[in-house]
């Protein structure tokens, strides 16, 4: 089952990084993981904003057409993927560093669980209120950094003490990442390619 490991990562997060290292699933496994996983927050999202209308505060709900609201779940999708595939290539990088030899596969099923909380977080947009979503949000990166930080030695096969200083690398680059995308989101808006708001 393309899912089986998310309860374990919740319930037992240690034990299922050591059942997961063992087992080691092929590429497309993790794949199909990561491509189930991003229809979370797109799906979600692409609703709230095209049919309930986010609440920033007082005043009525802000909505965009249907038509911004599907070229931005596509744009999303791509993007989550992306990104996921761009952090397992960043870990794999590090990992010379700290006397780890990942493949990508590894370093990819690693990426993928640590964000799998971030992208199952996005259900919340079905509620979306911006306190509510970003509080979700706030507790969704934590528990992904605590993912990363027990997972990193076991996945790298790694001590605690170098699994550590990797993790806060993974963090660093992740965050850079993140920037990133969002930069790249605020140029293409600026560009013309922003949603088109309706009353």
């Amino acid at each position: 089952m393309i899912l089986n490991h998310i309860w374990g990562l919740y319930a037992h997060p240690k034990e299922e990084w050591h059942v997961i290292e063992k087992r080691h699933e092929s590429l497309s496994y993790s794949l199909m993981h990561i491509l189930t996983i991003a229809l979370i927050p797109t799906i979600c999202s692409y609703y709230a904003t095209a049919y309930i209308g986010w609440t920033i505060g007082v005043g009525n709900p802000i909505k965009i057409s249907v038509e911004s609201a599907q070229l931005m779940a596509v744009s999303m999708y791509f993007a989550l993927v992306f990104g996921v595939f761009a952090l397992a290539y960043l870990i794999q990088w590090m990992a010379k560093t700290f006397d780890s030899k990942p493949d990508f596969v590894q370093a990819l099923e690693l990426a993928a669980y640590t964000a799998t909380p971030l992208l199952m977080v996005g259900i919340t947009a079905l509620f979306p209120v911006l306190w509510f979503v970003a509080l979700a949000g706030i507790a969704a990166v934590a528990y992904s950094i605590y993912l990363l930080y027990s997972g990193v030695p076991i996945m790298m096969n790694i001590p605690e003490e170098k699994g550590f200083i990797y993790s806060s690398s993974v963090v660093t680059c992740g965050l850079v990442l993140l920037v990133a995308l969002m930069a790249f989101t605020a140029i293409m808006w600026t560009m013309g390619f922003g949603p088109e708001f309706i009353a």
